[in-house]
């Protein structure tokens, strides 16, 4: 039974370097998925290698309530990345525990019981992110959940304004949906979720766990104007990618949150080694500023795109968040691209191909992307 919730690849990893892994039989794959976002500085920055090996010589783990180097330090930084005044920071285990805080804390804040989420949403597999998540594939086996949870059409500002009344103790979105299909939020859309969030008293909550940290060539997608003016939530939550692929979440409060969040708590929380590997994370991010390769790489290859014969109904997303609609199974494609040109990609439903690259990802590799999309999905190569 090992495993048994994991549907396995046929390919075997062996290590990674930057934008490539590498099989047990030496082949290399430009990884287009970065398992989800998980490493957005490439595999195996040595940055990142050499901070994990020197605390783990120094300190694996002692239980949060002892301040300790490397949380502290992470907690600074976390909160000087934050959008706005968002400086209270919560560490934990992955996105969905983010998540799972973020709406306990909101309803402790507000008093509030329910909750708005959006059509097509991902927020997490717990049962309260999962009250929160759009797909009946994922909610129906493990039902009843919370049952104060309203779905709205994700981009409608009016039918989210009906939602929200005065016991919404929260509105969660993602700026750019990820899992359902890589959709942008329409421009106008979020602040308006701020404005009848601020009138409700109610907390605007943005998972950015896939679309922060510089994915969408800013550091957090609420500050992309691509997708409209900057909005500053209450609470924003960040994994993934946080500590280039160790298990981390964060959310980040604004005060008025944190003063009433409520009993919480978790035994891994701040974990020494995992914060010393998201200390060095942030450091490659900012210094080697990976935002703004992610805006130029993936404006170039959405251009390439458009400019080539590739059959395809769309292509959406911001910097290196992209999600290509093709009209044929987009598990045919990734299977495509893997076995015949070496390149590992992801699906977001089952038409799209979703490109979640590290964000250390070269020009040539996208020029690579291109060809090998030509080759598969051209009018001739359908036939």
């Amino acid at each position: 039974m090992s495993g048994f919730v994991f549907s396995e690849k046929p390919i075997s990893i062996a290590s990674g370097e930057g934008a490539f892994l590498t099989s047990e039989d030496g082949t290399d794959y430009l990884d287009l998925g970065a398992s989800y976002a998980c490493t957005p500085t490439g595999h195996c920055h040595p940055q990142v290698v050499e901070a994990i090996q020197e605390q783990a010589g120094e300190l694996l783990y002692v239980q949060g309530s002892y301040p300790v180097k490397s949380r502290t330090d992470l907690h600074t930084r976390l909160a000087a990345l934050a959008p706005g005044d968002l400086e209270n920071v919560w560490l934990c285990n992955s996105g969905t525990e983010a998540n799972e805080a973020a709406l306990k804390f909101a309803r402790s804040a507000t008093g509030g019981t329910k909750i708005v989420a959006a059509k097509r949403a991902f927020h997490g597999r717990t049962a309260g992110t999962l009250s929160a998540t759009w797909k009946p594939k994922y909610r129906k086996p493990f039902e009843p959940l919370l049952q104060d949870v309203e779905f709205v059409t994700y981009g409608d500002a009016d039918e989210l304004s009906d939602a929200v009344d005065d016991d919404t103790a929260a509105v969660i979105l993602e700026p750019i949906q990820g899992e359902g299909g890589i959709h942008p939020a329409p421009a106008g859309y979020l602040e308006a979720a701020r404005e009848v969030t601020e009138a409700t008293g109610t907390a605007l909550i943005f998972d950015e766990i896939q679309t922060g940290l510089g994915r969408t060539g800013t550091t957090w997608a609420c500050q992309n104007e691509a997708i409209g003016s900057p909005v500053e939530p209450d609470i924003l939550t960040t994994a993934k990618g946080l500590a280039s692929g160790l298990p981390l979440g964060a959310t980040l409060c604004a005060d008025w949150i944190a003063e009433n969040a409520g009993p919480h708590g978790s035994t891994f929380s701040g974990n020494p080694l995992v914060c010393a590997a998201a200390n060095a994370t942030i450091d490659v991010l900012v210094d080697e500023d990976l935002a703004t390769n992610a805006a130029e790489v993936g404006d170039a290859l959405k251009a390439e795109l458009e400019a080539s014969d590739v059959s395809l109904r769309d292509v959406r997303g911001e910097g290196l968040m992209l999600g290509l609609e093709v009209k044929r199974g987009a598990n045919r494609v990734l299977r495509d691209l893997a076995l015949e040109h070496q390149i590992l990609a992801l699906p977001a439903g089952r038409s799209v191909v979703r490109l979640l690259p590290p964000l250390v990802l070269e020009r040539e590799h996208a020029a690579q992307v291109v060809d090998a999309l030509s080759a598969i999905l051209t009018p001739t190569a359908e036939q």
